[in-house]
């Protein structure tokens, strides 16, 4: 394969395997991949002519900056050729959420967006008996939607969500009881007797009637309230006209109440109905994504994002800007401002997941291109709006506002985060020439009566805790209560692996190892280093105080160190304590699942086959819960209507 010129073997030292590859791509629209020597992904980038953008990190010296430090460890390259610089956007978007890689702008949301979920619904038959499955009911939800059911949202919190089943209920009284409980009433409930439910459950409003409120209740929230409120006056008038009083006063009181409604939301939505309003923030290395969300023409709420990686992406993203059009030349870079940069790439990511509304109203301008991209994967037309007026610059300035007091509040939590973990260090004199990697992992024993024994591990890394590689160990195999036992197994579980790959320089063991107790526990975990060659200086025990009292613990070590006594108001003691109890809360909470699902018999009704909703409530009102089920035995199962003797004896053994 010939050697390019312009790429010929540098002073950086790249093998020329790859400067060959790079030299070798085409001059086509695609999206490449730089890894280091431990196959982790440094870089992803788009790039509407391979060829010229990826030369352009091999051709130059960058000296000391951040890209030359990036380009140093490339190691190996991949690439993919697509059809057009907007698929190319797509891809490297989707593998930057996938592959996390080191120099990218990068959002992660650990939780799905929470939706209005309306259940769908199937025509009344003559003389049955209300069905739940002919009203529908409205709930919050949260997960994989469903065909059959009717979705609405996203919303930016639970409470938008609640706020509005609120909203519904008094208006339209539609019901929210789960379908048992709707199946097995005999009297309406209490929100009937408060005007939060028509009670549908005992026959107090037709399917008829239950239908068109529920058909309102979907086009309030696609913003038609306007409109219900003229087709309700006029449906008033005509009962009045009718003579039929009861029947129009019924009317005159839902008008109130969406009336008041409505003057409490003050729906001054000039013409919007669906739009995200998108704020961005930098300051002090940090950046900060405030998404406000209209939907329905009701302002929802909104929710901050924060990026990782923003100072590495943004002198990355400004060596891109160099080749970013082939017209421009290359003394000329249009390097974006880095707001644009965290915005943009935002909204690349955010909405591979999430529905895109028609409109964005944005701080910052964002390139067309991305837009058409958008557009192109939704099938509608998505249009991003800069300096917008009127409604749109009201909810513009409150979302930066917010972007504002969001990111101020971060800074002043890390900067508070950083100080403890530096107190830390220095108190135990760990490494302190890069604390963002200082890596910390604690561990604690939770049981109840030695029933159900858990040992949780949770993890502190770059200032905070990192619930992603928390990790809970079941303890089976030991005298119940033995928790020094239980810290052994689990000891011996978590380093066994990672002691052979740290040997062979393929990971990292963390630089202090927490346990909570005293000498006892300390004295085990010192056993198992010794057994698997590790270093005892990385094991430290909490100790609680003179009366167990919070602020007086001291720390004790494996290594023959003495005592240590951080002092009640230390910061190097708050962080211990946080560590500590972060553990603690999580083995406490996986601790109560098991034993919940041990009490049970491992499972629920609804996993049985044969168990619907009827049997279920059958079942429950007999026995007056889980519990008396599990305690019954096959026989006295099979005594409910319903449950036939090889069910009876499937739902023992299941809850046994």
């Amino acid at each position: 394969m010939p050697e390019h010129p312009s790429v010929e073997k540098p002073s950086s030292g790249h093998a020329p395997e790859l400067l060959a590859e790079v030299a070798a791509l085409p001059a086509l629209p695609g999206v490449y991949r730089y890894f280091d020597a431990e196959g982790g992904v440094l870089y992803v980038g788009k790039a509407r002519n391979l060829k010229k953008r990826v030369s352009n990190y091999f051709q130059k010296n960058h000296g000391g900056t951040r890209i030359g430090h990036m380009v140093t460890k490339i190691v190996r390259m991949e690439t993919t050729v697509v059809r057009s610089e907007a698929e190319a956007l797509l891809l490297e978007n989707n593998l930057i959420k996938t592959l996390n890689p080191k120099y990218n702008i990068l959002f992660r949301d650990d939780k799905s967006y929470p939706y209005l979920k309306l259940t769908g619904a199937r025509p009344p038959v003559e003389g049955e008996a209300p069905a739940a499955a002919v009203f529908p009911r409205i709930a919050y939800y949260r997960g994989a939607v469903e065909k059959k059911h009717r979705y609405f949202g996203p919303y930016p919190s639970a409470w938008a969500v609640k706020d509005t089943i609120l909203l519904l209920q008094k208006v339209f009284r539609l019901r929210t009881c789960e379908d048992t409980v709707f199946n097995n009433r005999t009297r309406p409930c209490l929100l009937y007797q408060i005007k939060r439910c028509s009670a549908p459950c005992v026959g107090h409003v037709s399917p008829e009637q239950y239908a068109l409120d529920t058909a309102n209740a979907e086009r309030f929230l696609q913003g038609q309230a306007q409109d219900i409120l003229t087709e309700l006056e006029k449906k008033m008038l005509a009962h009045a006209e009718r003579l039929e009083f009861e029947q129009a006063a019924e009317l005159r009181n839902q008008m109130s109440a969406l009336s008041k409604v409505l003057h409490q939301q003050s729906m001054e939505i000039g013409g919007d109905k669906d739009v995200d309003i998108l704020a961005v923030k930098v300051q002090g290395g940090k950046a900060c994504v405030n998404l406000a969300m209209v939907r329905g023409g009701r302002h929802l709420g909104d929710r901050a994002y924060f990026p990782s990686h923003v100072e590495n992406a943004a002198d990355v993203a400004a060596l891109d800007a160099e080749t970013g059009t082939e017209a421009a030349p290359v003394s000329a870079p249009a390097a974006k401002p880095l707001e644009a940069l965290v915005l943009e790439a935002f909204i690349a990511q955010h909405y591979i997941d999430v529905p895109v509304p028609p409109t964005l109203v944005c701080s910052e301008p964002v390139d067309k291109e991305l837009m058409e991209a958008l557009s192109t994967q939704t099938g509608t037309k998505v249009t991003a709006i800069h300096q917008p007026r009127e409604q749109r610059r009201i909810w513009l300035e409150m979302a930066q506002k917010n972007a504002g007091l969001q990111l101020a509040r971060l800074l002043a939590e890390q900067g508070s985060q950083q100080a403890r973990t530096r107190a830390l260090a220095e108190a135990l004199d760990l490494p302190l020439d890069n604390l963002d990697t200082l890596r910390i992992e604690c561990f604690d024993i939770s049981h109840t009566a030695g029933e159900s024994t858990q040992a949780s591990c949770v993890v502190f890394q770059e200032h905070k805790m990192v619930n992603s590689e928390y990790r809970r160990y079941n303890i089976e195999g030991i005298t119940p209560g033995d928790d020094y036992a239980a810290m052994r197994q689990v000891l011996t579980r978590r380093y066994t692996r990672l002691a052979e790959a740290a040997r062979n320089g393929e990971a990292k063991l963390p630089d202090l190892v927490l346990v909570d107790g005293g000498k006892g526990q300390v004295s085990m975990a010192r056993e198992v280093f010794e057994e698997l060659g590790l270093d005892l200086g990385l094991i430290a025990g909490v100790e609680k105080g003179e009366g167990r009292k919070v602020g007086l613990e001291e720390l004790v070590f494996a290594d023959g160190r003495d005592k240590v006594y951080l002092g009640r108001d230390s910061a190097a003691l708050m962080l211990i304590a946080q560590i500590r109890d972060e553990a603690h809360r999580f083995a406490i909470t996986g601790m109560r699942a098991k034993r919940a699902k041990v009490r049970v018999g491992g499972s629920k009704l609804e996993d049985i086959a044969g168990i619907g909703p009827k049997r279920r409530a059958s079942l429950l009102q007999r026995f007056g819960g889980i519990r008396g089920i599990a305690s019954a035995s096959a026989e006295d199962i099979a005594t409910v209507d319903g449950i036939s003797r090889d069910l009876a004896e499937e739902i023992y053994r299941a809850l046994h």
